[in-house]
C-alpha cells in the first residue's frame, strides 16, 4: 500500500510541475511569431562621438537572445522599426558639500525611442523622455571611470529597450489571438 501511495504522490507531484513550469515563461526570451525589427543608428544629438553606434551594438546583443526576433538596418523587409534619439549627455554632473568636496558624481544620459508597427502604422510604444544616470566614485575623476559609467548606462538603457518591446510584442500577440510564452 505505501508503495502505490508513494507512486501516486510522485505522479501527482510530476503532474503538478510539468503543469505549473508551462505557465511560465522567461521574460528575456520571446518566442511568439517571427519579428524582423529595422532598427536604424540613432539621431545623436550631442558631443559625444560614437554613442549611437555604442547603443546599436548593445541593442544588438540584447536582441540575439531571442530566436524570433531579427534586427535589420532593411527597413524594406521589416516588421517594425524601433527608432531613438540620443538627446542630451552630462559627462560628469558633480555636487558639492559645504566644504567643497565632490560628494556625488553623475553620468546622464536623456534619450527619447519609439516601436512602430510599419505595416499597421501603430505606434506600440513610446517613450518621448527618458533620463538615464549612474553614479561613480567621487575619488576617481577620469575619462576611464566616466566611460564605464556610460557603459552601464548603454547597456540598462539597452535590457530595458528589450523587455519593453518583448512586453509590446507579447501584448500586440495577445490582442491578434496569437499564443506567445
Amino acid at each position: 500500500m505505501k508503495m502505490k501511495t508513494r507512486g501516486l504522490a510522485a505522479i501527482v507531484f510530476i503532474t503538478f510541475c510539468l503543469c505549473s513550469c508551462s505557465a511560465y515563461y522567461f521574460p528575456h526570451i520571446y518566442e511568439g511569431p517571427s519579428q524582423v525589427i529595422y532598427a536604424p543608428t540613432w539621431e545623436n544629438r550631442t558631443n559625444k562621438l560614437g554613442l549611437d553606434s555604442q547603443i546599436y551594438q548593445s541593442l544588438s546583443r540584447w536582441f540575439l537572445k531571442s530566436d524570433s526576433i531579427t534586427m535589420t538596418k532593411d527597413k524594406a523587409t521589416a516588421d517594425l522599426i524601433l527608432a531613438g534619439e540620443i538627446v542630451s549627455i552630462s559627462l560628469p554632473s558633480i555636487s558639492w558639500d559645504g566644504q567643497s568636496n565632490a560628494t556625488d558624481i553623475k553620468v546622464r544620459l536623456g534619450v527619447r525611442y519609439v516601436l512602430k508597427d510599419l505595416k499597421t502604422g501603430i505606434i506600440l510604444w513610446e517613450v518621448p523622455e527618458q533620463l538615464w544616470t549612474e553614479d561613480y566614485p567621487s575619488q576617481t575623476l577620469n575619462a576611464t571611470v566616466e566611460e564605464e559609467a556610460l557603459a552601464t548606462i548603454v547597456d540598462d538603457l539597452s535590457e530595458s529597450i528589450y523587455l519593453g518591446t518583448l512586453k509590446r510584442l507579447r501584448q500586440k500577440n495577445q490582442q491578434a489571438g496569437t499564443v506567445t510564452k
